[in-house]
């Protein structure tokens, strides 16, 4: 029996009406790499102006499923078929199959910023496709590359055009991604997490432009995520896949009212939650961390000769007040540019501000022995743990380095066993032999979730008062950012810790603050219990924000 006929009777295909007529008909997919396989056996389907979700987690062979159904994966071994408009993609010529990429079949990549040429103007970069599939003169073109950008909702076209990718926005250029997509009006658009480096309210915005062009151009839309609160928004189906095998499908109102799998089970069951222990909002407890008119501006360059003589001055956060209780947690939430990190920058001492800023009494200046004493007591979470932590070091080395700056009289059997201490409290080598193979290991060798393991123990390993959490979770999948987050509010409890939380996720916020604030443009439009805020929201962007949410 083969590893798809394993699966087969869990397969769960809603309905038990006629199909629509099938666009995309998979059956059989297998994706090896050296002999591996990595995808097994994999049978779905898309109708004609139908759209699929591919659900999964990293590692479940979802992006890598979709890819090669245009052999985009660079030396795999593919196997099945995909009959797409009565042709197999699979046995496809590489000639045949680059006239269909991109003309009958499109690709948003996941993030625009490498998938952009940044050599070329996002405009020009339209035209080719246009130049290339449609064979149109250049003038005509360039004309029909404006007009596509105005369709997906970019303010001053013309103008936008002209701009290479990093002038615009992250929501700009997955916009801009788009409209080269869908140049040649293709049938077909596989869009690979097109929103997962965006923030809530331009998610929404991103799939509602894509749900209006799919009707207006009448194409199938295969999107690839593990947003659940997306795919409950937008799939009319779903497909779930774990470890190379598709393990349910069916529609998506009935796959979430009724999983039959355990896997898509605890999928939907993973949306953060806030532990009952959780210390009450309505204690009175002294405040560990307090700003008052927090004011961070940034020196600009201004045009024409008046910039020969003075600077402009860009304000990235305006007057702000805030008080962080001990053993609680403050959200700071708010779209990119908001001015959330760069709060959370001026609490770590890593920006210049103007105002009070107190921890415990405390604040940064210029004496540097001053700040390594709030150095130890402020520490911070970052978001991506891959970047955050030197691929050069073991985990002995990456937890330890802390403690040889705050405490240097530590031998090196003491500092060990501060660091082990460091790493069962985040759960990692739970026995002496998984903890001496962890010790030794580099940060690739772990995964995302243990790699943000790693880098809370870095923090906890010198007994903070205070952590800054830069968006801890963003880069996890949904699963794993319920461990990391039951993990955090654990050591909260079992340690008296207190959080500045920065996110622009409202389930984290709603999961781990006791009090939030809402940023936008660098100035805080709401502040309260989190509870009244997310609820009973006063300003109409914290409405649009939690609307988006749900």
């Amino acid at each position: 029996m083969s590893p798809s006929q394993a699966v087969r009777p869990e397969l769960v295909e809603a309905g038990g009406q006629a199909a629509p007529e099938q666009l995309l008909a998979v059956h059989n997919l297998s994706v090896a790499f050296g002999g591996h396989e990595v995808v097994h056996g994999i049978d779905f389907s898309i109708a004609a102006g139908e759209k699929v979700a591919l659900v999964g987690e990293s590692g479940s062979g979802k992006t890598v499923s979709a890819l090669s159904l245009l052999r985009l994966v660079a030396n795999a071994e593919i196997g099945g078929s995909a009959i797409f408009d009565g042709r197999d993609l699979i046995s496809l010529r590489e000639h045949e199959l680059r006239a269909v990429r991109g003309q009958n079949i499109a690709m948003i990549f996941q993030e625009p910023m490498t998938a952009l040429n940044p050599l070329m103007t996002v405009g020009d970069q339209i035209a080719e496709v246009l130049e290339l599939k449609g064979g149109l003169k250049q003038a005509e073109s360039a004309q029909i590359a404006i007009e596509l950008i105005a369709e997906t909702g970019i303010s001053e076209p013309h103008r936008r055009s002209k701009a290479y990718p990093h002038q615009l926005s992250g929501g700009q250029r997955q916009r801009a991604m788009i409209a080269m997509a869908l140049a040649c009006q293709p049938k077909l658009l596989l869009a690979d997490e097109p929103t997962t480096a965006l923030d809530v309210s331009l998610r929404g915005q991103i799939l509602e432009l894509l749900s209006r062009l799919q009707h207006k151009n009448g194409m199938a839309i295969l999107l690839i995520t593990h947003d659940l609160n997306l795919v409950r928004r937008f799939a009319d189906r779903i497909v779930v896949m774990e470890n190379g095998h598709v393990v349910e499908q069916g529609r998506t109102a009935e796959v979430f009212a009724q999983p039959r799998h355990p896997y898509t089970q605890r999928l939907i069951a993973s949306r953060p939650e806030r532990q009952a222990a959780l210390p009450e909002t309505k204690v009175a407890r002294p405040a560990v961390m307090t700003a008052r008119g927090l004011r961070v501006s940034y020196a600009t360059p201004l045009p024409g000769v008046r910039g020969w003589f003075k600077r402009g001055e860009f304000v990235a956060v305006q007057g702000t007040d805030f008080d962080l209780a001990g053993g609680h947690t403050l959200g700071v939430m708010g779209e990119s540019g908001s001015g959330k990190s760069t709060l959370a920058l001026a609490a770590l001492g890593l920006l210049p501000f103007q105002g009070q800023l107190q921890i415990t009494g405390a604040t940064w200046g210029v004496n540097a022995e001053r700040n390594k004493a709030l150095r130890r007591q402020v520490q911070v979470v970052f978001q991506d743990p891959f970047s955050s932590l030197s691929p050069r070091m073991t985990v002995e080395e990456i937890v330890g380095e802390g403690l040889g700056v705050h405490e240097p009289a530590l031998d090196k059997v003491q500092r060990q066993q501060r660091v082990i201490t460091a790493l069962r409290d985040v759960g990692l080598g739970t026995d002496a032999i998984s903890m001496a193979l962890t010790l030794q290991r580099y940060p690739h060798e772990f995964s995302g979730g243990q790699r943000q393991r790693l880098a809370i123990a870095r923090a906890l390993v010198v007994n903070p008062g205070i952590l800054v959490l830069d968006e801890p979770t963003s880069a996890l999948d949904v699963t794993v950012q319920k461990q990391v987050l039951q993990l955090l509010q654990n050591l909260q409890i079992e340690r008296g810790l207190s959080y500045l939380l920065i996110t622009h996720d409202v389930d984290v916020i709603r999961a781990m603050a006791h009090q939030v604030l809402v940023m936008k443009d660098g100035v805080v439009v709401e502040a309260g219990l989190v509870d009244q805020v997310l609820t009973r929201p006063q300003h109409e962007y914290t409405r649009i924000l939690v609307s988006a949410a749900e």
